[in-house]
């Protein structure tokens, strides 16, 4: 491995992409039909490569820091860039976790006799090629190759142009693994090129590529959305939401609304705005209004909910109509005192981007109420939003979080990145 490998330059990046397009293809048969053991053995070696390589991969991140610095790229960019000891460690942990993980490929499921006599059910199957398009973190190259691998699909990986050293000394070990294993090297490729047009090229091979994933900011993901000719599976926002009720434990509406807003501000499951039924705002909003201040989260809020946290000498910013659908990202929150329950599904229904919403109500039919009427891929009842993660929901892994509805919506592990087939068995049945 060299870790000053220098990207080669590529004159025809249209020839280039449909080139990858069609070996994924062919690969695709291949990993399609694999077995269990082989992937296993797979993802294990690139594991085991990994960390026998820790030191010439942070070789060739530092190419990348020092490039990134040079570019002006911020703190928090160059942070999700580097490649630390315990960050190539979670790498290989987390390919020893997916060849761990039920091989879903093959599954059968709903085998049921009919009155002919044939049997019908259905089989879960790979989705074909996948293209991923990313940013800045060069472990999404192993976490993806990962999960796209076991799930039986060939996988194109176009990393971001700050990471091309990491992502491309990392590519060695997934190729390594392959290798061993007996799989073609085309199972996962990562482009080479930092070239902007291979990401154009790669939304218009819809001859090879069966689906689209980006993970990234919202400009990238807006971009992909609009200028695939591929289907993706995306999320734009994640403008969560908690709904404390009139009948919430208030122990329990404290816990829950300050874990949400405040585990982690840079996630797309925390809470970015916050309702409360008018019935209980007086009891519970100023004690949690005080907590989030001395945590040094910024309010702002309805205009009842101004009066009410004013009158308690705690400082608050009048809400504005965008603050209701915006995702800050930030120890920022927006507030607001709603009627009821009625008046809180509105409101999340309105300005929801479908991620992530809970309620905290102690009761069982408001409850119900809200999962059945609330219309997001995720909906909770007294639990943090910040559960809303492919691991904590015991999928092992997740290659993103989706807020559509076809195919795949919430968090995307191996399943999500499978479809099914119809699967009849017959003894010679004829249909009259």
């Amino acid at each position: 491995m060299n870790a000053n490998n220098i990207e080669s330059p590529i004159l025809d990046i249209t020839h280039y992409m449909s080139n990858v397009g069609s070996n994924a293809r062919d690969a695709s048969r291949a990993i399609g039909r694999a077995s269990t053991a082989q992937k296993n053995k797979a993802l294990i070696t690139m594991a085991d490569r990994i960390a026998e390589q820790s030191e010439l991969l942070k070789k060739a991140n530092a190419l990348d820091l020092t490039a990134g610095k040079e570019k002006g790229l911020d703190a928090a960019l160059l942070d999700r860039l580097e490649l630390t000891d315990d960050r190539i460690h979670s790498m290989a942990e987390g390919l020893r976790q997916i060849a761990a993980l039920p091989d879903p490929i093959g599954v059968i499921s709903n085998l049921a006799y009919r009155p002919s006599g044939i049997q019908v059910g259905k089989m879960r199957v790979p989705l074909g090629v996948i293209g991923i398009i990313y940013e800045s973190r060069p472990n999404v190259t192993a976490d993806a190759a990962g999960l796209c691998l076991k799930s039986g699909n060939a996988v194109i990986l176009r990393g971001g142009s700050e990471a091309i050293h990491s992502n491309q000394a990392i590519a060695l070990c997934i190729k390594h693994g392959l290798e061993v294993a007996g799989l073609p090297a085309d199972v996962v490729q990562v482009i080479e090129t930092t070239d902007r047009a291979a990401v154009g090229e790669l939304l218009r091979l819809k001859d090879s590529v069966d689906v689209i994933i980006p993970r990234g900011g919202k400009s990238l993901i807006e971009r992909i959305s609009n200028e695939s000719e591929v289907p993706v599976i995306k999320h734009l926002d994640g403008i969560c939401h908690v709904y404390i009720d009139d009948d919430a434990d208030k122990q329990k509406a404290l816990d829950v609304a300050f874990n949400s807003k405040t585990q982690r501000y840079g996630t797309c499951n925390t809470m970015e705005t916050l309702l409360v039924a008018d019935a209980v705002a007086s009891n519970i909003l100023p004690e949690l209004a005080k907590m989030y201040v001395e945590k040094g989260v910024e309010l702002r809020a309805c205009e009842k909910t101004q009066s009410l946290l004013k009158g308690n000498n705690i400082e608050v910013i009048s809400a504005v109509e965008d603050d209701w659908s915006t995702e800050y990202l930030a120890p920022i929150l927006s507030i607001k005192i709603v009627q009821n329950i009625d008046d809180a599904i509105s409101h999340i229904n309105q300005y929801s981007s479908q991620h992530t919403e809970s309620i905290v109500t102690e009761n069982y039919t408001k409850s119900r109420q809200f999962l059945r009427e609330v219309d997001s891929s995720s909906v909770m009842v007294n639990a943090s939003t910040r559960f809303a993660d492919g691991f904590e929901y015991g999928l092992g892994a997740e290659i993103g979080i989706s807020t559509d509805k076809l195919h795949a919506r919430g968090p995307v592990g191996l399943e999500g990145l499978t479809s099914q087939k119809y699967i009849v068995l017959g003894d010679g049945q004829v249909r009259q």
